[in-house]
């Protein structure tokens, strides 16, 4: 049987940042992005309100910008080699994130097979976010179950990783799932825990197990 692994982006695939921190860094809104993590982290500041205001911090933010905060972001190690491996083997990967749709599906050209993050207006903006496709913790569930119809597979096949408070709902759907360089909210809720720079190191974690 196939399995699907599913990936967080921020603090996952992306070793310490975020994509609005590396999209803010481009725009030199560096300390106001902080504050707005803080309050998401802190003060229970919902995942639509973040966006909302991110949106108005990110007013000016161009094409360029967003491909120098993608290709300049602290990526672990080994992505692709990782998504290339799980391909030869049948397998699936995708990437289900909170962070706006036009830098997760980036990740594509990468090796998933399926890339999903909130839906935001494409850059330049023109439009203002509509809250209603902002994801949350519980939206990344409905969406792996989705993936797995598409693929053939049950949430019993799946494999999740991630770092923080957002995946421990979907960690706690999957049979195993792999704690990458986490936080507290993960505690007692993963198979594996893996801290390092290097994907490849993490994936030989679960690899072999089936």
């Amino acid at each position: 049987m196939a399995r699907l692994h599913l990936f967080d982006l921020d603090g996952t695939l992306i070793r310490g940042s975020a994509a609005a921190v590396e999209i803010s860094r481009q725009l030199g809104l560096s300390e106001e992005i902080a504050a707005l993590e803080r309050d998401f982290l802190l003060r229970a500041l919902t995942p639509d309100e973040f966006a909302v205001r991110a949106r108005d911090l990110w007013g000016d933010l161009t094409q360029a910008q967003l491909a120098a905060a993608f290709d300049g972001a602290p990526w672990m190690s080994g992505i692709r080699e990782v998504w290339a491996d799980i391909r030869g083997h049948g397998d699936y990967c995708a990437v289900i994130s909170l962070s706006p749709d036009f830098f997760v599906e980036r990740l594509l050209s990468w090796g998933a097979h399926a890339a999903h993050g909130s839906r935001w207006p494409s850059v330049p903006f023109k439009e203002p976010v509509d809250r209603s496709g902002i994801l949350d913790a519980a939206a990344k569930v409905k969406i792996a179950n989705r993936l797995c119809a598409e693929f053939g597979v049950s949430m019993d096949d799946c494999v999740a990783y991630g770092d923080s408070m957002s995946d421990a709902q979907i960690f706690g759907e999957v049979p195993v799932a792999v704690a990458v360089n986490a936080d507290h909210h993960l505690s007692g809720l993963a198979t594996h825990a893996y801290t390092g720079s290097d994907l490849r190191e993490a994936y030989e974690l679960v690899r072999y197990r089936r």
